[in-house]
């Protein structure tokens, strides 16, 4: 199971696996993160009436790359990132700290005894790469950085960036509609710009309605509403570069400019950035209180879970009724000044990534995270340095 061999900050936390012999279905249980970027999206979108501020939107955007940069190193794609897989934890010890949920469609990528497209669909439409539209047999972590791109977009316009209509039928149809919505946006692809574009089966195929339908480019920065020559609009195109090939890397992007410029990331994105800011209360996830563990067998580790995220993998998602205290993690900060992210990189870099300037500091020592052995340490970054393991009270 891929979640027993991965831990990092902003990965959810495997608490435990339960079985029910009864009827055979599995349990995961969860550390419980009162929050989802869906919901808090959602919230300023329809309740609020107004964007989120840009310290906010940064330090959800650096966590989220901080976790994808961990799982990419460990040659690990999730393969369906969206707003609502990327959960926030609520007040405690982690207040404000993304956690990437959800590895149901994550695979090893490093050497793949199939072709992924034998996986069937991956990501959520609305998220999906251009290369996976077009039929792509063969795709890389880049896929992910796609989806990371429209989720920056999304934080920053409150709305989905390409809503196309899903096609829904024989296994993986063609995707005209979003392919027609992502183009109206970024302009056609052309050959000259992604040289692979040639060999893409949807590519080849559809002839009339790719090749033959040509789009006039109506400019990212007008839908995003942000100077081309802002940071920002710079990491989001590079974000959602056509050619995966050339599409910047979760580790490029937290070296990215725009990670340096006022106000920095920081490691509670929840905490009001200015003076007379008011804490918002965002709307908590849905809590079960029904799923009960008796009678079953924990498989590890081997205590009891008192609490947390259930996942019956035979049907939806359920939750236990509280969340459970953190046993270690990182210290609670004073209010008066939270502490900002420790920037250093937690897959591959060994050190701040870019030497980003830090905000409010906290200990280094409070965010040491543990490596995955690597099969072949001679390909891609190289992972954490060793560290000794630590023993976690649940």
């Amino acid at each position: 199971m891929l979640l027993r061999e991965i831990s990092h900050e902003n990965v959810v936390k495997l608490v435990n696996v339960h079985i029910n012999h009864a009827d055979m279905s599995l349990y995961l249980a969860f550390d419980y993160a009162e929050h989802d970027l869906y919901e808090i999206i959602r919230h300023h979108r329809d309740k609020a009436n107004h964007p989120l501020n840009q310290y906010t939107v940064k330090s959800l955007l650096w966590q989220l790359l901080n976790g994808l940069n961990y799982l990419h190193s460990n040659w690990i794609i999730h393969r369906d990132l969206k707003p609502s897989n990327i959960l926030v934890m609520g007040e405690g010890e982690e207040q404000g700290v993304v956690k990437i949920a959800d590895f149901g469609l994550a695979r090893i990528y490093q050497a793949p005894l199939k072709p992924l497209f034998e996986n069937g669909v991956v990501v959520t439409i609305w998220y999906r790469a251009p290369e996976l539209l077009l039929g792509a047999k063969h795709y890389t972590s880049a896929v992910d950085m796609w989806a990371v791109g429209c989720i920056f977009a999304e934080l920053l316009t409150l709305k989905p960036l390409f809503q196309g209509q899903e096609v829904k039928g024989p296994p993986n149809p063609f995707q005209l509609d979003q392919l027609d919505k992502i183009f109206k946006v970024l302009g056609h692809p052309t050959i000259e710009k992604w040289p692979t574009l040639a060999n893409l089966p949807n590519w080849q195929q559809d002839v009339q309605h790719i090749q033959g339908h040509k789009y006039d480019n109506a400019g990212l920065y007008n839908v995003v509403h942000l100077s081309p020559k802002s940071p920002a609009y710079d990491l989001l195109s590079k974000m959602l570069e056509y050619d995966p090939r050339k599409r910047i890397t979760a580790a490029q992007a937290l070296e990215h400019e725009y990670f340096r410029l006022e106000p920095l990331p920081g490691y509670n994105a929840l905490v009001p950035n200015q003076p007379g800011e008011k804490v918002i209360n965002y709307p908590t996830r849905p809590v079960d209180t029904t799923t009960d563990f008796e009678g079953t067998t924990s498989l590890q580790p081997s205590q009891t879970v008192t609490s947390g995220n259930a996942v019956n993998m035979q049907g939806g998602h359920m939750a236990r009724s509280v969340p459970r205290a953190m046993g270690v993690g990182m210290p609670r900060m004073p209010h008066q000044g939270m502490a900002a992210y420790n920037l250093a990189s937690q897959a591959g870099m060994g050190m701040n990534p870019g030497g980003i300037p830090m905000q409010r500091g906290v200990s280094s020592q409070a965010h040491q995270q543990q490596q995955l052995r690597r099969k072949d340490p001679g390909m891609g970054m190289p992972g954490y340095p060793p560290q000794q393991k630590q023993q976690r009270r649940y």
